[in-house]
């Protein structure tokens, strides 16, 4: 088995601001034809930032997909071209008003893997510089939150945090801190 299929033909339903949506004509391993629902996303960066009390620092904001206000580690999309470890120190500033130290690349997230190709790349650090100054987006709203990291650690595992992204930089972050690494 080659696990493989072929592109034939893409189709382009809808370009816009964050997301470009094609549907593909794809040829099959076993020669039989099909069909590809793709997004295209320019993917994102997500940070744990822990203080030197061992509290991660989040934010609230609403998520319109899901019309709830959602507890999520500081994240943003990556703009074309833009280096994507550039892009997290720059969110976790404007997001977070902390500059850190000790950066440890927590590996690449595929979200929704079935259908959008989105990549979100998870970095951890310590937090060493406080501005308390966020500096959002004109259409940003959100509030900063800090939760002991033990107690993030809880809240995973009682199914309160439902974003990905967040459950996984909790818990590798969590890791990294039990094994003395961060």
């Amino acid at each position: 088995m080659k696990l493989s299929e072929k592109t034939l033909h893409e189709k382009e339903i809808y370009n816009g601001r964050i997301i470009r949506v094609h549907v593909d004509d794809v040829e099959l391993e076993n020669g039989a034809r099909g069909m590809r629902e793709v997004v295209e996303h320019p993917g994102g960066v997500c940070v744990a930032v822990l203080t030197g009390q061992n509290e991660l620092i989040f934010v609230r904001q609403l998520r319109y997909p899901y019309k709830e206000v959602l507890l999520e580690l500081p994240a943003g999309k990556l703009e074309p071209g833009e280096d994507p470890y550039a892009a997290m120190l720059r969110e976790q500033l404007e997001e977070t008003g902390t500059r850190g130290e000790h950066y440890i690349f927590l590996g690449n997230l595929y979200p929704t893997p079935g259908y959008c190709g989105e990549i979100i790349r998870l970095w951890a650090c310590r937090a060493v510089e406080a501005t308390g100054e966020l500096h959002l987006d004109e259409d940003e709203f959100l509030t900063n939150e800090r939760i002991p990291l033990d107690k993030a650690v809880e809240m995973v595992l009682a199914n309160e945090i439902p974003d990905a992204k967040t459950q996984v930089g909790i818990l590798k972050t969590a890791a990294l801190v039990e094994k003395g690494l961060l």
